[in-house]
């Protein structure tokens, strides 16, 4: 039987998304789990071992090769294809929808002051929100979510690995004079529907 870390790598390689532990497991039925787990354990290792221009990362809940962020402008003067643009709006939205999901869209509304539905229209359009079901209220609204394709996106491996609100806030008080402060959302006090 051939050695199962190059068989892993090369399964990594083509795949076009991030391929979880349970789908290698699928595709290679032959192997033991455990030991698929140690292979991806130490591909990840000799990638950052070897201090090329990617690694083996963890994301979405799979595994995929990423370029080191340090190259990133080396590569957007190669590639024809731009990173996508978010608007201020719609970065506000998908903030508050990845760190209070799940959510309403009234809620959504109330933290940012303003109507929301063209912009969640739009997220939900792009994969990076979903509707997750309805609440259990009256009127029984909808529900959002984050998606896989938004943790690929930002490069998180899960919703755990998004930064603390102390976190960004220690950010902005390190940098004050890049941009205008921004004003804080009251998150911890949602207005209760009913």
């Amino acid at each position: 039987m051939p050695e199962l870390k190059p068989i892993v790598e090369s399964l990594i390689f083509v795949s076009d998304a991030p391929l979880s532990l349970d789908r290698i497991c699928g595709i290679l039925e032959e192997y033991e789990r455990g030991d698929i787990r140690t292979a991806l354990m130490e591909l990840t290792a000799d990638y950052r071992l070897r201090g090329g221009a990617f690694i083996l990362a963890e994301v979405g809940g799979g595994y995929q090769f990423r370029t080191l962020p340090e190259f990133t402008d080396y590569l957007k003067r190669f590639t024809s294809t731009k990173p996508p643009k978010f608007s201020q709006s719609a970065l506000e939205t998908l903030a508050i929808v990845a760190y209070r999901q799940p959510i309403t869209r009234a809620e959504i509304e109330y933290l940012r002051g303003v109507d929301s539905g063209g912009v969640l229209k739009t997220c939900l359009e792009k994969r990076l929100v979903r509707i997750l079901g309805k609440k259990d209220i009256p009127g029984k609204p909808l529900i959002y979510g984050t998606t896989k394709e938004f943790l690929e996106l930002f490069s998180l491996k899960d919703l755990a690995s998004l930064p603390t609100i102390k976190e960004v806030r220690e950010l902005g008080e390190r940098s004050p004079d890049e941009g205008a402060a921004q004003q804080e959302l009251p998150l911890d006090e949602v207005k209760s529907e009913g």
